[in-house]
């Protein structure tokens, strides 16, 4: 899994006009899936979501995640965070999940988020037109791969 985790002000996700979630301050998340992901990629991108301290304490420091600011999450799927650009300038998915095997993990991803949060999150719709706005706050965006640990 892939995920693009966005500090933000405020969010919504518009879809054919309506807006179908919106948050005040909290995080977008952005998630692209692929095969090869499993539970334990799950459990892990969720906790470290949730537990990640990149909201200021009251010091002005980093150092508060957004359950300990009783925050919100959106999360919305997008395939194209799998882009494999090396060839040319038409981007390949071949590595993004099919919706088959995506589907399922996306909305275990939701259960498991909500349950570590203690709330319920906002989400996109998978495969959906959607339109995402947001204010990112600070800015701050952080890039994690449960593939690559870092």
């Amino acid at each position: 899994m892939r995920a693009v985790i966005q500090r933000v002000s405020r969010a919504s996700v518009t879809i054919g006009g309506k807006v179908h979630a919106q948050i005040g301050w909290g995080l977008l998340v952005l998630l692209g899936i692929e095969d090869a992901d499993t539970e334990e990629d799950i459990q892990w991108l969720s906790s470290k979501i949730v537990n990640l301290r990149i909201f200021d304490d009251a010091g002005g420091v980093m150092n508060e995640s957004v359950k300990d600011r009783d925050g919100d999450i959106i999360l919305v799927s997008q395939f194209t965070l799998h882009a494999a650009t090396k060839k040319g300038n038409r981007p390949s998915y071949i590595k993004a999940s099919k919706p088959e095997t995506a589907i399922p993990l996306y909305e275990k991803i939701i259960t498991q988020l909500t349950a570590d949060l203690g709330k319920p999150i906002g989400t996109g719709v998978f495969g959906a037109d959607m339109k995402v706005e947001l204010l990112n706050d600070g800015p701050v965006t952080i890039v994690i791969d449960t593939k690559a640990k870092e």
